[in-house]
């Protein structure tokens, strides 16, 4: 029998610890939590968590900081709980591997949803019936394959954020279409999310690093002026 989905929550407020772990529970989720960064982590390394909702400033270490050390060492999916009002602060979560964030004060409800739609882009390939699973992308020496989740650049493993890997799998399935910013959350994220369009740049620069030969003249994610970003229809040369 397959384990409930498993959250850890990293947050410094009892109040919203309790708050939230009541909602996960009646969705379902096994919920763990830690009022402190050093305790989160541990909890992470031990418990192995598919979900983090994890608070940028707490008592002992930043959140940043944090949110960079879990990345380091799994593709767990991450979600910023920030009171910082500078979109400058999310931004920066975003750059280092964190997949979504929501802002204080928010709707428990409003982050059941998100974590529901982060776990359905992961699995949904894989519960396809294994008839039906999609080919593998290929584009000169980049590599995509949607069923085992795997990304290579010329023969050498990538590693992407679940968000990165969501992204790019849809601009590779149809490339050379521009896609909006709107566009490309809503089909590729799976949810709507206001002021969300100028994250999923961080996501695209993001990407640029790990796959193109030089990020500054990118050939595989191509700029679209005016419009948004296009996968390329040839291979670069």
């Amino acid at each position: 029998m397959q384990r409930p989905t498993r959250v850890l929550i990293i947050e410094d407020q009892v109040k919203i610890v309790h708050w939230l772990s009541e909602f996960l529970k009646q969705a379902h989720f096994e919920v763990l939590s830690a009022y402190d960064g050093r305790t989160g982590l541990q909890l992470f390394e031990r418990e192995k968590p598919d979900v983090v909702l994890l608070d940028l400033m707490l008592p002992d270490m930043d959140g940043l900081d944090i949110c960079r050390a879990i990345r380091q060492r799994s593709d767990a999916f991450i979600i910023m709980l920030t009171a910082r009002v500078e979109e400058t602060d999310r931004l920066i979560g975003l750059e280092i591997g964190a997949d979504d964030y929501v802002t204080k004060p928010f709707s428990p409800r409003e982050v059941v949803a998100r974590i529901r739609a982060l776990l359905r882009r992961a699995s949904g390939a894989l519960a396809q019936p294994s008839a039906s699973q999609e080919r593998p992308l290929t584009c000169g020496g980049l590599h995509l394959d949607p069923n085992k989740r795997l990304c290579t650049l010329n023969g050498e493993p990538i590693s992407l954020t679940p968000t990165e890997f969501d992204i790019l799998h849809r601009l590779m399935q149809q490339p050379g279409v521009p896609f909006t910013r709107e566009r490309l959350i809503n089909e590729a994220l799976g949810y709507e999310y206001a002021a969300y369009e100028r994250t999923i740049d961080v996501h695209i620069r993001n990407l640029r690093r790990k796959i193109e030969r030089d990020a500054q003249n990118p050939q595989y994610i191509q700029t679209v002026f005016g419009v948004g970003y296009r996968f390329a229809e040839e291979p670069p040369e």
